[in-house]
């Protein structure tokens, strides 16, 4: 790998950790009302609660990912929690929750392709496409 395809990578996973770090303290913050239309009826949860939770997972993996310390688990760990909040995403375009400026059926359904760009983003900007593919590859070797 090149370096410069290194700092690239390095770049994207600091900008992904630092717009999961904005986005967890918006969640505690300006957007909460935002966010807590956003959770789905169905989750047996109370509505604040779960938005705080998920603000303080936000900032930690966001955090996490800006340092860099075991970027491959950050990255599985950052791929596995939009993956979590995706079926929210699904709710609130069938349910046609007006939230984020996200006001048209048209507008929700376009943020749903979105989800798997940051699932990508996160296991390419940490290293952990690589890191998984390297498991597996090694634990063809074992058995």
């Amino acid at each position: 790998m090149t370096l410069a395809w290194k700092v690239l990578r390095i770049v994207a996973r600091t900008l992904l950790g630092l717009a999961l770090t904005v986005a967890g303290m918006s969640h505690l913050t300006n957007a909460r009302a935002e966010f807590q239309a956003q959770v789905p009826a169905w989750v047996p949860l109370d509505a604040d609660f779960v938005v705080i939770a998920s603000g303080i997972v936000e900032i930690v993996i966001g955090l996490w990912l800006i340092t860099g310390y075991r970027a491959p688990i950050a990255g599985c760990v950052a791929a596995l929690f939009f993956i979590a909040i995706f079926p929210g995403n699904i709710s609130q375009w069938i349910t046609q929750t007006d939230a984020f400026g996200l006001d048209t059926d048209t507008a929700r359904f376009v943020r749903l392709f979105f989800q798997p760009v940051l699932v990508l983003w996160a296991l390419w900007s940490s290293g952990a496409w690589s890191w998984l593919r390297g498991l597996r590859r090694d634990s063809r070797r074992t058995t």
